[in-house]
């Protein structure tokens, strides 16, 4: 096994191979990948085995399993990610700009590869997949650090992707899977800035609060979930139940879900207790203020640290306010930066809340589920962007790229 240095090295002398790998040959590798993975189904769910298993024998809620868990569904979904993802334009040596100056010289802006990209992330062994096809298709090489309770999973994905690199004729180096365990060498790849370009952190708010303090390689921050949806006095009661309910009960471990509702206060004495009735029914616990339990009483006392709580399970957190003013100042105050609705019949309050709220995805009449790469239209994501500076939202192909400017000149000086 090699030490996370020589990782880097690989990594680096990988990643000027696959900068300058064609469209064709890269689509080659990940067809080849999307087969691979399909005809190697049962030695990956073995593997996949070993991981739930142990986290059953250590006592972690199925909701949380449910994030571990393969079956022939999900990885055959990972395998056509691959293939959505070869479909894809690639984002390489894409023009962006291109300017003739008056003193002659023509400076052109185009896109590259970023370079050595490592990803941090918890559970969710498709990520692996997910996070090679989008890396390699954008001409960069990746290290990845998945989580010690998917570790067999990933390592036989890891191999079945590294196949078919050797297959198509491209170093396997291009994928790397870090194997040890400990917390040090997570440590070690945060400093590894002499080899790698970008580090993405993708799970929990601790581990991306550790990777963002930590780290001396550039991060992105993504993944933490706090979404709201606002409920407004106008709304339609049958529109705002059902994109509640989808939104908090159809995956309540991923972080689109929503985990906090708003609530007008002169439709709820109305509305709350259809919520309570229906939501209860999908045995959610709710957590409310004083004015929301006035009207339902059946809902438990909120603390203030609910209202900011990712809580990824049956769990959600409401608040009565006076308007709109008040519910996106709430908003503004407990958010992530991550997806946040409204549901309204007003035009004038659906245009304030796309204006005012501070998120990556904002919605007017529409679940916060649909934050997505593939829902977004961009195939496959590497994680969602809560930050502002180089990527926001759903991160695809372009958002795995940085720009060059290249000048052409025939024999210009400076004065």
């Amino acid at each position: 096994m090699r030490d996370i240095i020589e990782m880097g090295r690989c990594a680096k002398a990988a990643s000027r191979v696959c900068a300058l790998l064609n469209e064709t040959k890269k689509n080659e590798v990940l067809l080849a990948a999307a087969k691979l993975l399909t005809a190697n189904t049962q030695s990956i769910l073995e593997k996949n085995r070993e991981d739930v298993s142990a986290a059953r024998e250590r006592g972690v809620n199925e909701i949380m399993v449910d994030r571990l868990l393969l079956n022939e569904t999900r990885i055959l979904t990972m395998a056509n990610g691959l293939r959505k993802v070869a479909d894809l334009k690639d984002p390489v040596g894409e023009l962006i700009s291109m300017e003739r100056r008056p003193n002659g010289l023509e400076i052109a802006n185009r896109r590259v590869p970023i370079g050595v990209i490592g990803m941090i992330y918890e559970s969710r062994p498709n990520v692996t997949a997910d996070a090679f096809g989008l890396c390699f298709k954008a001409g960069n090489a990746v290290i990845l650090k998945g989580g010690s309770d998917a570790l067999c999973s990933n390592i036989a994905i890891v191999k079945v992707l590294q196949s078919a690199l050797q297959e198509c004729g491209v170093t396997e180096d291009a994928l790397q899977i870090v194997e040890d365990k400990s917390r040090e060498i997570t440590e070690k790849l945060m400093r590894l800035n002499e080899y790698v370009d970008l580090l993405i952190p993708r799970g929990g708010a601790g581990l991306i609060r550790s990777v963002k303090e930590n780290s001396t390689v550039p991060v992105i921050e993504t993944g933490t979930g706090n979404c709201h949806v606002y409920v407004d006095e106008s709304a339609d009661f049958d529109m705002a139940l059902s994109i509640i309910d989808n939104a908090k009960t159809s995956r309540m471990s991923v972080c689109n879900a929503c985990e906090s509702l708003v609530v007008h206060e002169k439709i709820a004495g109305q509305f709350l207790p259809l919520l309570y009735e229906r939501l209860a029914k999908k045995e959610i616990t709710m957590r409310a203020d004083e004015k929301a339990r006035a009207v339902c009483a059946g809902m438990e006392p909120a603390g203030e640290e609910d209202f900011g709580k990712e809580y990824l399970g049956r769990l959600i957190s409401i608040k009565v306010v006076a308007d709109i003013g008040e519910a996106v100042e709430h908003i503004n105050r407990y958010n992530t930066g991550h997806s946040e609705a409204i549901v309204t019949k007003d035009y004038a309050n659906a245009m304030r809340f796309l204006n005012e709220v501070d998120a990556a995805a904002v919605y007017v009449n529409a679940s916060t589920r649909f934050t997505d790469g593939e829902e977004f239209g961009f195939g496959a994501e590497i994680g969602i962007s809560t930050q502002k500076l180089h990527a926001r939202g759903p991160m695809g192909l372009a958002a795995l790229t940085s720009t060059k400017y290249t000048i052409f000149g025939n024999g210009q000086i400076r004065e």
